[in-house]
């Protein structure tokens, strides 16, 4: 058996505490070391959490011992924090969104070429239950071929808005809305947005529309809101034969909030009641579909493998490059009222 790899996390707001920290003190593939942060009481919640030390810097936990580390921090700080840990030598998964614009990606993956250390993106949205389901459809025929592919992340929380951290609702919801249809239908020709901004001092954009036309002649309609009081389906996706409807989106996440973990879930981890099945619709014709596992816990067992030389990276750091820069044509659609162009 492989040594475990030596990680550790920077960061320990909401991203950090739920959607990393638990995975990583429980998966058997790391030695989890700690957490980079000089909040007292982050510190504290990371003490009580996950009974690991706190450092006060990167440079610290390099001396811990450290090979990897995990990025979780407001999305602004990201890619400086990125090209330290990798200067360090470290091994880096950055959480989403990975840069804040193309140019800023683009350069943190040709430094992680330069220096010849593994980076990734958390895009754990690739292993939505929603989104494994929909693929195997897909192989299996079941809809045919994809005509237009509508996807939502909406709630309704219009006194709070995008918090600052996340950078805004288009780079924040859309950096993994835009993953998926790239992973889905490959590269964007065209792309139009529309976009509500908060009147108040940060204000961030906290309603957006976006719409891709791929090169292979898909339509990807994608909506991402803090303000919508009526929550589309999670996913519509209409083929030439049948039509997949899912409602709700993956349950994954309200399942780390509980507290639950991959391994104290065992095979019950990412399985979805049978009344939160999406469903095949042929007009009155309704056919449920089983949900396939949600498997997020897959990601961080990918990312130990490449560490080790074992295997490719879970998510093409390249990928991130192609999202942030259909954002940046998005933002800049939004801005001028009109359709862009990509390469």
């Amino acid at each position: 058996m492989d040594t475990p790899v030596r990680i550790g996390l920077i960061g320990y707001g909401f991203g950090g505490r739920v959607f990393h920290a638990p995975l990583l003190a429980a998966a058997p593939e790391y030695e989890f070391l700690g957490v980079v942060t000089t909040s007292p009481e982050r510190r504290a919640q990371v003490a009580q959490d996950v009974s690991r030390p706190a450092f006060d810097s990167l440079e610290d936990l390099v001396r811990a011992g450290a090979e990897a580390v995990a990025v979780s921090t407001p999305a602004a700080t990201h890619i400086p924090l990125v090209r330290q840990a990798l200067e360090l030598g470290l091994a880096v998964v950055c959480d989403k969104p990975f840069a804040l614009d193309a140019a800023s990606a683009r350069a943190a993956v040709e430094l992680a070429e330069k220096h010849g250390r593994p980076l990734t993106v958390y895009q754990n949205r690739r292993w939505d239950s929603d989104f494994l389901t929909l693929r195997t459809l897909l192989d299996s025929g079941e809809i045919g071929t994809v005509l237009r592919y509508e996807s939502r992340f909406e709630v309704f929380r219009p006194e709070a808005g995008a918090p600052a951290a996340g950078g805004g609702t288009l780079v924040d919801f859309g950096s993994h809305l835009v993953d998926q249809a790239l992973v889905l239908s490959g590269p964007v020709e065209r792309v139009y947005a529309e976009m509500h901004h908060r009147d108040d001092e940060d204000g961030l954009d906290d309603d957006v529309f976006v719409a891709l036309t791929h090169r292979n002649g898909v339509q990807s309609h994608l909506w991402g809101s803090w303000r919508q009081g009526a929550p589309g389906p999670s996913l519509r996706v209409t083929g030439t034969t049948g039509t997949f409807v899912v409602d709700h989106r993956d349950s994954q996440d309200r399942a780390l909030m509980r507290g639950a973990t991959p391994q104290s879930e065992g095979d019950s981890w990412g399985t979805e009641p049978e009344h939160l099945w999406g469903r095949v619709r042929r007009g009155d014709t309704v056919e449920p579909v089983a949900s396939a596992r949600g498997r997020w816990d897959l990601f961080y067992t990918a990312f130990a493998a490449a560490v080790r030389g074992k295997g490719p990276v879970p998510v093409d750091p390249w990928d991130a490059v192609a999202t942030a820069t259909v954002l940046d044509a998005a933002r800049s659609s939004a801005r001028d009222g009109q359709v862009v162009r990509l390469p």
